[in-house]
């Protein structure tokens, strides 16, 4: 049996322990970096944008000349200047793209996990009326 495929009151111990190591690692990392908590979206965006603004600034000529450094900047600063606006005017938006890109995330998930499970099934492990498949991956899933 692998670790995704718990049943029973195993499966309610392991859920628990792997809820308690979570929370133990993100007390962890709060003691040892802060307790940022994560903002919206939208201020999660403009620090990303900050960041990135950051790190290609840091790249100073050694990989780039003045030319390509002045481009850079540039390019920066046009998309903050497309982004802002949006942010400012509806930051919702980020909120709700984040949330949607959650839920495609788990639509996939659930959609493959299926066809993992069969194709990792020995003869004896397929559930009920399924049958293993070869994983030979030119197989086709339908995401529908």
């Amino acid at each position: 049996m692998s670790d995704t495929e718990r049943t029973g009151p195993e499966a309610d111990a392991w859920e628990k322990a792997c809820a308690e190591d979570l929370a133990a690692e993100q007390a962890r990392r709060r003691a040892q970096y802060g307790s940022a908590e994560p903002g919206s979206a939208a201020e999660e965006l403009r620090k990303l944008m900050d960041a990135v603004a950051d790190k290609l600034s840091a790249f100073q000529a050694p990989i780039a000349g003045t030319a390509a450094q002045g481009a850079v900047q540039h390019f920066m600063e046009q998309a903050k200047a497309a982004v802002e606006p949006v942010i400012e005017r509806n930051p919702e938006v980020f909120d709700h793209l984040a949330n949607a890109g959650s839920e495609l995330l788990a639509a996939y998930r659930s959609a493959v996990f299926g066809h993992e499970r069969r194709w990792t099934a020995g003869p004896d492990e397929a559930g009920p009326g399924e049958k293993p498949e070869s994983g030979s991956g030119g197989e086709h899933i339908d995401l529908d």
